[in-house]
């Protein structure tokens, strides 16, 4: 079930974007990934605009583990269409279909170096069985979720819009996740072009806040556990690294514009351009939060190949393209920690009740 800061924060989302969702009035939108992250609160944004603006959106969801969607939705499962299965298959669904959001991906970072195959052909085929999918319901919207990864690195500081490309190397197995979007990027804009159908691409920098699993291991998690935990926060590399980063809530309300409004064929970046901040600042960040000072950082250099981490980059994505539909970001990054401190301080707490 959702946290209460999740809840609160989709609730604002919805009332916020009255206008946006009342373009799917009636419609039915089929949504991969439904159980991560994102997916899932994409998945609470549309029903609580349903209860709130009477929409009558039509969800599906296609998840792996009927279960885990149980555990996630609760009640609210009853209101949705629930399609059980792998997105690596084929995947039939019986009625309609107005929209697609395909988000379904592998996203931990240790994967990509030590599951490589697996990485890849999910996202490949999973991208595949999406756009076959679209061609046979003949869609009116199809919007990829794919990462600000497809742009490699750069020497030196880079400010990255859509057409922007740098350096990455296909014979490094942590590519398996950053070629695999490109690939699927790729294929998706080759079924607009061969088959007329209407797919836009989302390019997500790193995106969290409320709804973080406390187990997971991605930085901003790792460094609000440690908030949590009173314990110091390690860093294995110089923390140079410099990018910026998304609430939920805005690449949420993001996604859906590029869905709704974006045009065939392009592809858009979805961050807060404000959010730029290297990796050991915004650990220093992090540990101004904790009103115990109790956490402080402190530097241990390792392999980082092992960790599964990404080449040090010093990008900003910029997001002129997406604002020119009408976005734009509402959460700064003090406050995207902040509820993340208290989300993920929440899950710890019902975790071991």
């Amino acid at each position: 079930m959702f946290d209460k800061y999740v809840v609160t924060e989709i609730e604002a989302l919805v009332s916020e974007n009255k206008e946006l969702f009342e373009h799917l009035h009636t419609k039915k939108i089929f949504i991969t990934g439904a159980t991560g992250l994102i997916g899932s609160q994409i998945v609470l944004a549309l029903l609580t605009a349903n209860k709130k603006y009477n929409l009558n959106i039509g969800i599906t969801i296609l998840v792996r583990s009927l279960l885990k969607a149980k555990s996630i939705f609760g009640d609210d499962i009853a209101e949705l269409q629930v399609v059980e299965g792998d997105v690596r298959d084929r995947i039939e669904v019986a009625d309609s279909i107005d929209y697609i959001i395909h988000g379904a991906s592998i996203t931990n970072s240790l994967d990509f170096v030590q599951k490589p195959v697996d990485t890849i052909f999910t996202v490949v085929d999973g991208t595949r069985n999406m756009l076959e999918l679209a061609k046979v319901k003949s869609i009116t919207g199809f919007v990829l979720l794919s990462s600000l990864e497809v742009y490699g690195s750069f020497n030196g500081q880079k400010d990255v819009s859509e057409d922007d490309f740098g350096y990455l190397n296909p014979a490094n197995a942590r590519s398996s996740y950053s070629e695999g979007k490109r690939l699927a990027e790729s294929l998706s804009i080759s079924y607009a072009t061969q088959y007329h159908l209407p797919v836009k691409v989302a390019r997500l920098c790193q995106t969290f806040g409320p709804g973080v699993n406390y187990e997971d291991n991605r930085v901003f998690a790792q460094f609000a556990r440690s908030v949590i935990e009173k314990k110091d926060i390690v860093l294995h590399t110089a923390g140079s690294t410099e990018r910026n980063y998304c609430s939920i809530k805005d690449a949420i309300t993001g996604i859906l514009y590029v869905l709704i409004l974006g045009q065939s064929e392009e592809a858009y970046n979805v961050a807060n351009e404000d959010t730029l901040i290297s990796i050991k600042d915004m650990a220093e960040l992090v540990t101004s939060l904790d009103e115990s000072s109790a956490t402080k950082v402190v530097f241990d250099f390792q392999d980082i190949n092992k960790f599964g981490y990404n080449p040090e980059v010093k990008l900003k994505l910029l997001t002129k393209k997406l604002e020119n539909l009408g976005w734009k970001p509402t959460v700064d990054l003090p406050t995207i920690f902040t509820g993340l401190i208290q989300s993920m301080r929440h899950g710890r707490v019902t975790q071991n009740e």
